[in-house]
């Protein structure tokens, strides 16, 4: 008996606190903010009052469209300005979108706060643009994506997704068996239903070696596409240790069957 009232314990405390376990955002003053950026050659967009995600303060020429990246659930997106440094020498404006509660923006995150921010975000660059719109969805930022396509609020031409998911409920479920994790958990982000009937072209990248999106969760989401998809494996990355450089070619090839 006390070993399970031990266990029904911990169980709550993983309940009440399991966003806390999802969602890692670094936070920065406006001021710290700034300094940063300003060296990363980066501004705030659409506006410093109005913040919704970051952008590169040199316009890339030759527009082909415009790419909408989610980043994953740690740090924040002056993280991620390698988008930009491989997807503007194609030809494509890169906006790294920002997650309310990360970096200099209030909130606290969940799936539904993420989900409803992005279409507003998406809204926001399609009026702004009027552009082709690809979104990019970085592990958890796949999930945000999906959960953009499933609204149909914003004209959506083709997916990047990197080291996705068919949903959280599952991977969780793999990591924390021990927790009960497929019957307590808040945040589901169901991916594979979300996205199931996207017509556009969809990439997706699978790290051979991650170690917090199992192999099988990412080919259950790929197996669950029905429109016209490709996949690329790198058979000894991690993670967090993709080939992530701008020269890396499957920048240029993944792009190019997207927008066909």
């Amino acid at each position: 008996m006390s070993f399970l009232l031990v266990y029904a314990l911990i169980l709550l405390a993983v309940f009440m606190f399991q966003r806390k376990m999802l969602y890692f955002p670094s936070h920065f003053t406006q001021e710290q903010q700034e300094h940063l950026i300003k060296g990363l050659n980066l501004k705030p967009w659409p506006s410093i009052n109005d913040l919704h995600g970051l952008i590169s303060s040199i316009p890339p020429t030759d527009l082909k469209g415009t790419v909408l990246v989610f980043h994953g659930n740690a740090g924040a997106a002056l993280h991620r300005t390698y988008y930009i440094e491989a997807l503007q020498r194609l030809g494509y404006r890169v906006i790294l979108a920002e997650y309310p509660g990360y970096g200099v923006r209030s909130g606290s995150p969940s799936e539904k706060m993420l989900i409803e921010d992005g279409v507003v975000t998406a809204k926001i660059v399609w009026d702004e643009f009027k552009e082709p719109l690809f979104l990019c969805g970085e592990s958890l930022g796949s999930g945000v994506v999906a959960g953009i396509v499933a609204s149909r609020k914003v004209p959506v031409k083709g997916l990047l997704l990197i080291t996705p998911f068919d949903t959280m409920t599952d991977v969780a479920q793999h990591h924390y068996w021990y927790f009960l994790a497929h019957w307590l958990l808040l945040d589901k982000y169901d991916n594979a239903s979300k996205l199931r009937n996207f017509q556009g072209r969809i990439a997706v990248l699978m790290a051979g070696q991650d170690e917090v999106i199992p192999n099988r969760r990412t080919m259950a989401l790929f197996d669950a596409l029905s429109g016209q998809k490709k996949l690329w494996r790198f058979k000894h990355a991690g993670h967090n240790s993709l080939p992530l450089e701008p020269w890396s070619p499957w920048w240029r090839e993944t792009m190019e069957f997207i927008d066909n």
